[in-house]
């Protein structure tokens, strides 16, 4: 029995246990959309722009841990999922990307709608493909997904010529797949694993970080029953934000240039630090040679290329994180030596916790400021309201913010962009999301500026009724640019300000400035509410939380030139923190 390429790749879905696609249609595709058009165990979610679609599938597979999946059109399609797929890639998500091409005897012809995607994309994944033999569209389909979830994940791309879409051929799919050279180490090499327990068991003053790969594999619990054996202090980067609860009594929060101050000491003046799934990336260390100067790295992650990168790394063990950690559990144990390093940085934590304030000379400058509300108070409010909610954010000072005012307390529940630090990417992937769990909540954190760049996607929002609650920390700046404008341009702010200088007066109804979101939300039909006061944004929040059948988009007032404290300035080291209170 012959089937169409087309048919194929449905099936191929099928098998793999696809339950979701997100798209944009165009010429090439249009036989792959007409095979989906019947199909009742694959929901085809339509999003208004290609980089959209590949942020929603890039949130889907976060939230879930399954692949996500992607299907555009040649030409301008596939070459607006190029900012997705770099995103996809820094953050080691697994997601497979179908871009149709022309016709096989048109590729190089400059036919219309052509480019070549597989150049243009072979930099930001993992692995891509052209499929030019229909017989290979089965095993080609795969393989890209058990490369985009295996080893450290990442995402694939398959080039697909309009007439492979349409070619019959046969309509078997294989069941395994084998890749020469291949190979990605799951189980650690014992004899590290046991250097490393002894180092565990020396250490005075250790520390646990963990990162980003400890919600991917799935290493949440392995995470706490070592906190709670060994009694380490345990510090994340920004991407393994869930991987232990904020409430744990070890957890001192997020390491790195807003990163917060028990953190940021902790690494510093540690004798051991013990990196699990982490990349010991610029925006976590600050300057290098002033990064953990005192202590011995124990370095655990399943891409080798990571290992030893940036930092010097005393003993490296290549593998999954969670079987891992699984065997270094069984060969560690508490020691009561630790209590003084214990009581030293819970100190810190207490004493030290992150603001969102104006720096002294600012608050100087604004004799009368308009009232508006503090971002953390507000996020805060967030937490109480929505406990549980899966947080999605954009990039900048809402990021900060999110990152170090929501509760965080599961792996799986914080997305955002991490290493590409993609505006535009928090609300497309919260839809993702939310479609992944329609058991929880899913709350975009968003900046004024971000929301604008795939604003779009409300439609799609609306149109999938998806009860996504969107909080604009609304400034009426490009926040983080202006904090540095303000910081270290002697606040000439050029290119930051989003809204009129009238807006930022006082009276009634001045500040809302443009857009007004709450007429955009209406006009794309969805629920627009705005909050000036804390009565307010409680109010604002319930009223969201009741809505359940379809986006909540909310605009919350706050403070125009309130900052992300504490932040390491560029070229200092982690101890090198400007405060609020310090900040000259």
């Amino acid at each position: 029995m012959t089937i169409s390429g087309s048919a194929l790749i449905i099936k191929a879905l099928k098998e793999e246990g696809v339950d979701t696609v997100f798209g944009f249609p165009g010429g090439v595709v249009i036989p792959l959309f007409d095979a989906l058009y019947d199909e009742k165990d694959i929901r085809l979610v339509l999003t208004r722009h290609e980089q959209g679609a590949v942020h929603a599938a890039d949130g889907y597979a976060r939230a879930t841990g399954k692949t996500g999946v992607c299907i555009v059109t040649s030409g301008p399609g596939a070459t607006n999922t190029v900012t997705g797929l770099a995103t996809a890639n820094f953050d080691s998500v697994p997601v497979v990307c179908l871009s149709g091409q022309v016709p096989r005897n048109m590729i190089g012809n400059d036919a219309f709608q052509e480019a070549d995607t597989v150049g243009l994309t072979r930099p930001v994944t993992k692995h891509n493909y052209i499929v030019l033999d229909r017989e290979e569209l089965g095993p080609r389909i795969k393989e890209a997904f058990h490369i985009a979830s295996t080893g450290r994940p990442g995402p694939v791309l398959v080039d697909i010529p309009k007439d492979v879409l349409v070619s019959q051929g046969t309509g078997s799919y294989p069941r395994q797949v084998n890749l020469l050279g291949y190979n990605p180490v799951s189980k650690g090499h014992s004899g590290q694993i046991k250097r490393a327990a002894a180092a565990c068991a020396r250490a005075k003053k250790p520390l646990l970080f963990i990162g980003g790969g400890i919600p991917i594999a799935g290493a949440a619990e392995e995470v706490k029953i070592f906190a709670d054996k060994t009694g380490f202090p345990v510090i994340s980067s920004l991407m393994g934000i869930g991987g232990i609860s904020c409430r744990h009594p070890l957890y001192l929060g997020m390491l790195g240039m807003h990163g917060t101050y028990a953190a940021n000491m902790a690494v510093s003046e540690c004798d051991l630090l013990v990196g699990v799934g982490v990349r010991f990336d610029d925006r976590a260390t600050g300057e290098l040679d002033k990064f953990a100067p005192e202590a011995r790295i124990i370095h655990i992650d399943i891409d080798p290329a990571t290992i030893a990168r940036n930092v010097p790394v005393e003993i490296p063990i290549v593998g999954d994180a969670k079987t891992i950690l699984q065997e270094l559990n069984t060969r560690i144990e508490k020691t009561a030596a630790l209590k003084p390093w214990q009581d030293k940085v819970k100190k810190w934590k207490q004493n030290f916790p992150p603001t969102c304030g104006l720096s002294p000379d600012v608050a100087a400058d604004q004799e009368s400021p308009p009232a508006r509300l503090d971002p953390g108070e507000v996020l805060t409010e967030v937490g109480r309201i929505f406990p549980d909610a899966v947080v999605t954010s954009e990039v900048g000072q809402n990021q900060m913010w999110a990152a170090l005012f929501y509760p965080f307390r599961e792996p799986r529940t914080w997305i955002t962009s991490g290493g590409l630090g993609t505006m535009g990417y928090g609300f497309p992937a919260a839809l993702g999301a939310q479609i992944g769990r329609p058991d929880l909540r899913v709350v975009a954190v968003s900046g004024d500026g971000s929301l604008q760049m795939n604003i779009q996607e409300l439609a799609t929002a609306v149109q999938e009724s998806l009860p996504v609650v969107v909080a604009i920390l609304n400034n009426g700046y490009l926040g983080m640019v202006r904090q540095w404008q303000e910081m270290f341009y002697r606040r000439r702010y050029s290119g930051t300000r989003l809204m009129p200088d009238a807006s930022y007066g006082t009276g009634e109804g001045s500040g809302i400035g443009y857009p007004d979101f709450v007429k955009i939300a209406e006009a794309y039909g969805a629920l627009g509410l705005r909050a000036r006061t804390m009565a307010e944004v409680k109010q604002v929040l319930l009223q969201a939380r009741e809505n359940k059948s379809g986006p909540t988009i909310i605009d919350f007032q706050i403070n125009y030139e309130a900052n992300v404290w504490p932040m390491v300035p560029p070229g200092a080291g982690l101890t090198e923190m400007v405060l609020e209170d310090s900040h000259e």
